[in-house]
């Protein structure tokens, strides 16, 4: 965003004139779509494991709904991330995706960084769970 441009009259017909601009970086991360019918068929089940308390933004591939609610991330490398929504936190609409505010660090945290919906409501991240299949017995 760009403030108005003022413009001071100075002596002898001499201008100044001062520009102040602002840039906002939001990142959207796609949903991944619904399972086929084979993934519906035999659906994976998760064991939630300690995860860092943060996540680099630009490793942040795409993101699905779990079962419970919360949002699970996939990071380029192949992990699978659960972002445990906030007690207080309203069930939001996260079905159109979502946005991220990025931080000056570059990273995003539980405690610290909130997920955005499109309607603009947001949400808080208490905590991460790497998630890791567990073997079919």
């Amino acid at each position: 965003m760009a403030a108005p441009l003022a413009i001071a009259a100075g002596p002898a017909d001499e201008r100044y004139a001062q520009l102040s601009t602002r840039e906002r970086i939001i990142i959207r991360i796609p949903r991944l779509p619904g399972p086929s019918r084979a993934q519906r068929a035999a659906p994976v089940t998760w064991e939630e494991k300690k995860a860092p308390k943060c996540v680099p933004m630009d490793r942040l591939a795409s993101a699905s709904i779990s079962p419970d609610g919360d949002i699970d991330l996939i990071v380029t490398d192949g992990r699978r991330l659960r972002a445990k929504l906030d007690r207080d936190c309203p069930t939001l609409n996260f079905y159109g995706g979502f946005y991220l505010k990025r931080s000056k660090d570059g990273k995003f945290c539980a405690r610290r960084d909130v997920l955005r919906t499109r309607s603009g409501r947001q949400c808080e991240i208490s905590r991460f769970r790497l998630l890791i299949p567990k073997n079919p017995s």
